[in-house]
């Protein structure tokens, strides 16, 4: 009826809403794109999208499918897990995501080092973005995080991730520092940006303090230590992160409020698979170093 390697295309096309986005996604040509997608429908004899000002939109039968199409992804995606790991067993890449500033903490407390002794043949290669990578799709194999996914993982709790109040020891000489959270609408704050208003930390500081000024926003972890060492003020910070600064004072904290668990992910498909299976024994073998990174 039609070559189901032209999904990928329809998809890439629902996801970024323009071709030059999808081609860049798939690594192809933007006329490779229109192309597979003018044959699709041409087999379908029914338009899937419509070109507007803004970009692409799918068409009412192109919503209709869209669901069927995104499963045949995933079956051919969880296809290629089993043979690629029936292929390669304890040989091969795992790969691990987790926020960006965790990367240089498992690289200073040399993790990885005994894991990599014990299978010569496997490497642990961490692969992150300034959002969550979909193990669903095959972005990723595992990940450590301590946030809300809407994917359906499985794992287990390794650690706490507790959150303080930091402030530059600049800042301290220069203004003071707060003694209580009640004192933080006298300080100007450094927080995440709107684009990540749900975020806990974000919201926590709503409540606390209505009315105080912020210097700085920020639309990642990174960009809050930045502007947080910067002196410009106070703000909130995983205490792994901020107890490593050594021009960052912890003002006040941990926060309860602020407290979620570190949890260590994969796919149901995968966890029993033998290299992600060795790689769950060494983390939950090693959890006590393994706290250390994540909860400082």
């Amino acid at each position: 009826m039609f070559d189901w390697n032209d999904l990928r295309y329809f998809l890439g096309i629902a996801r970024y809403g323009s071709t030059i986005a999808a081609s860049k996604s798939m690594g192809v040509n933007q006329s490779t794109v229109h192309r597979r997608l003018d044959e699709l429908e041409a087999r379908l004899k029914r338009k899937l999208v419509t070109r507007e000002t803004t970009g692409y939109r799918l068409t009412e039968y192109g919503q209709r499918l869209l669901p069927y199409a995104e499963h045949v992804e995933n079956v051919v995606l969880e296809f290629e897990r089993q043979v690629k790991d029936a292929t390669h067993d304890l040989a091969g890449v795992i790969r691990v995501t987790c926020p960006e500033p965790i990367v240089a903490l498992f690289s200073k407390a040399r993790f990885f080092d005994a894991f990599h002794e014990l299978y010569p043949q496997l490497r642990v290669e961490f692969v992150t973005s300034d959002r969550y990578l979909s193990i669903l799709k095959g972005e990723a194999d595992v990940a450590f995080r301590s946030g809300d996914t809407s994917e359906e993982l499985i794992g287990r709790k390794v650690a706490d991730s507790n959150w303080a109040i930091y402030a530059s020891r600049t800042y301290i000489e220069r203004v003071g520092k707060p003694e209580r959270i009640e004192h933080l609408v006298n300080h100007p704050l450094v927080a995440l940006d709107q684009s990540l208003s749900s975020h806990r930390s974000l919201t926590w500081l709503k409540e606390v303090a209505p009315h105080a000024i912020y210097a700085a926003r920020n639309n990642s972890v990174l960009g809050l230590i930045s502007s947080i060492k910067s002196g410009v003020g106070v703000g909130p910070l995983p205490v792994a992160l901020g107890d490593a600064q050594d021009d960052l004072v912890q003002v006040i904290g941990p926060v309860p409020e602020l407290t979620r668990s570190w949890r260590l992910l994969t796919h149901p498909d995968l966890r029993n698979t033998p290299r992600i299976s060795a790689f769950f024994d060494y983390a939950i073998e090693n959890l006590s170093a393994l706290k250390g990174v994540l909860a400082g």
